[in-house]
């Protein structure tokens, strides 16, 4: 079985070619991240996922997280990978200077923290964890905070968890039960059962900082009385070093159809004299701080989707190219051949690769505009690039995450039998990508906040300039006049088409007849990736046949961008219309048959 590779070539591409890289690197803190910097980068992470982590992933599947007496054991090889990841800084990559950061703009990062995600996704969940816990404490944080813990959770010396769900409550956080008692000199003790917390117990670092949602004494019902507080796995001394053990337990691990490598721990906060706990910002906020977390959350796991379709498609391919079956339809000769030349497998493979080259893209657009939104020196800029941000954060997770089920999936058909056979890996991606349409809020939940809050409550207004782009690419591709591009831009004008009909009813119809348009949210959050994925392909294909008609000696390479393009426009990009309708003449039918009935 090969080991990961990461698509350099494809990353490159996105960076340099659809102009990426040229943004970011106008920004104040990036003038120095040219085309060969972020070429080094990439090529360092690629030897560490594709050398390091990669021969990791089925062995840690195998052998998965084990408990014991409240303690958590990681996989053989588990340690010693960490630890070469902290030593290689690759931890502290995008994190602000002032704790050790390496200050790279998250569109570098993205790119990266997709190869580990290729590489081993059971992995890549504890860097990432880390990474939105150091976010909350830098912007929300005391000085104490930021002082005691920063440093070394950018470093990676210590990591960090996120404490949000309990057993009675699951996504309903109004639920929540914990508790948390002021001391009086500024500390509070927590008490209370968090399930379901991703490296919440582990033996790769001396400590783990634990942000949790708690309730004060008085505070309001609901998500309004909910704090955040910081709780150590290990109490810190007033010099830095650690000190006592915090009353902190892990009661249990659970024992989960995929991501087996990554323990999944239920902690118990108070089981004695209570857990010591500080504050993160004002008390009855914590919701709003905990949504810092849940926003970079949200786009890393659907950098996580594309990180596994990647490697599922990247298995498939190798096994296409070299299983002999059957003979090729039509030819004389009755010789075996590879089964990449049945048609059928020819369908799948483009379905994965186009998809997935489409999601990259898209991905890597939300992370420019990060980036901007950031770092850019106009506010008008800032706060238009956070706009899309915003807009575009439910639509990278779940049309990422939702897509790489589906890529996985055809991954095991293309294998056929052996697909099923846990030996051949193709089965590992399967299991690993379905808790990524669940974990930081369910594609439901990402699909309602796109209907509700995104798009709703400003009128459509954020989506209408994103589409007014689309129209921009649009026109390029007919002003090319170009056989190639044709069926291209049919394709992209009848999903933006379709795209705006669904806005416009979302719109008119949101306030008076919500539970319909609810009903149809799922199918438009697809349409949207659809649409937004061809969008990006559609650029990729001006820039490719730009290159070709230039005479660039890449020819097999922009050939094949602009055959995924047209694979895309001619068997994804279609599905726009009958997406806008089940939104648009679905919702009675979801609604209409009672309870009893089903």
């Amino acid at each position: 079985m090969s080991e990961y590779h990461a698509p350099l070539r494809d990353m490159q591409f996105v960076l340099n070619e659809l102009e990426h890289l040229n943004q970011v690197s106008t920004l104040p803190g990036c003038e120095e991240i040219g085309a060969d910097l972020a070429a080094a980068i990439l090529d360092e992470a690629d030897k560490y996922a594709s050398g390091v982590l990669s021969p990791l992933n089925i062995s840690g599947d195998l052998q998965g997280a084990r408990w014991s007496d409240g303690a958590v054991s990681t996989p053989t090889g588990w340690k010693h990978a960490y630890a070469q990841f902290v030593a290689s800084g690759w931890n502290a990559l995008s994190c602000t200077p002032e704790f050790g950061g390496q200050g790279l703009p998250r569109l570098i990062s993205a790119l990266v923290e997709e190869m580990w995600n290729g590489a081993n996704v059971a992995f890549g969940l504890c860097p990432m964890l880390t990474r939105g816990a150091i976010e909350a404490i830098e912007l929300r944080g005391s000085d104490y905070l930021k002082e005691t813990y920063l440093p070394k959770m950018v470093s990676g010396e210590w990591t960090g968890s996120m404490n949000l769900t309990e057993p009675q409550a699951g996504s309903d956080l109004a639920a929540v039960r914990s508790r948390a008692e002021p001391q009086g000199d500024g500390s509070y003790r927590v008490y209370g059962q968090k399930i379901f917390i991703t490296y919440g117990e582990h033996d790769l670092t001396d400590n783990i900082v634990h942000l949790v949602l708690a309730r004060v004494p008085g505070a309001p019902d609901g998500v309004k009385g909910i704090s955040l507080f910081v709780v150590p796995k290990f109490l810190v001394n007033p010099d830095g070093c650690l000190g006592a053990r915090n009353d902190v337990r892990c009661v249990s691990i659970e024992h989960k159809l995929g991501i087996h490598a990554s323990p999944t721990a239920v902690l118990a906060f108070g089981d004695k004299e209570g857990a010591h706990g500080w504050l993160v910002g004002e008390e009855n906020r914590g919701l709003e701080y905990m949504f810092i977390m849940m926003n970079a959350a949200r786009f890393s796991v659907g950098i996580e989707g594309i990180g596994i379709a990647e490697r599922a498609y990247q298995r498939a391919l190798a096994y296409a190219r070299d299983r002999v079956q059957g003979s090729e339809l039509g030819a004389k000769s009755r010789n075996k051949v590879a089964i990449i030349r049945h048609p059928d497998v020819r369908r799948m493979l483009l379905s994965m690769k186009s998809r997935t080259e489409a999601m990259r893209a898209l991905a890597c657009a939300v992370a420019t505009a990060m980036d901007i939104a950031q770092r850019h020196t106009d506010d008008s800029q800032r706060q238009h690039s956070q706009a899309f941000v915003d807009l575009m954060i439910p639509v990278v997770k779940g049309w990422s995450t939702e897509s790489a089920i589906d890529i996985a999936s055809l991954g095991v058909q293309i294998h056929g039998g052996m697909g099923f056979i846990e030996e051949t890996g193709a089965a590992q991606h399967l299991r690993d990508a379905r808790i990524t349409t669940i974990y930081e809020g369910t594609t439901g939940i990402q699909a309602a906040d796109l209907i509700g809050r995104k798009i709703a409550r400003d009128q459509g207004q954020a989506a209408r300039h994103v589409m007014a782009q689309m129209r921009t690419v649009e026109d390029s591709l007919l002003r090319r006049n170009d056989a190639s591009l044709a069926p291209i831009a049919r394709a992209l004008g009848q999903g933006i088409k379709a795209l705006e009909q669904a806005i416009s009813y979302i719109v008119a119809h949101y306030d008076t007849q919500v539970h319909q348009v609810s009903a149809g949210s799922v199918p438009f959050l697809e349409l949207f990736g659809l649409v937004a994925g061809g969008w990006q392909l559609a650029r990729a294909a001006l820039v490719a046949q730009q290159q070709l008609g230039a005479g660039n000696t890449e020819v097999a390479f922009y050939q094949a961008k602009l055959q995924t393009a047209r694979f895309y426009a001619e068997h994804l990009l279609v599905r726009a219309e009958g997406l806008a309708q089940t939104l648009t003449q679905g919702g009675g039918a979801v609604l209409a048959m009672d309870d009893e009935h089903f």
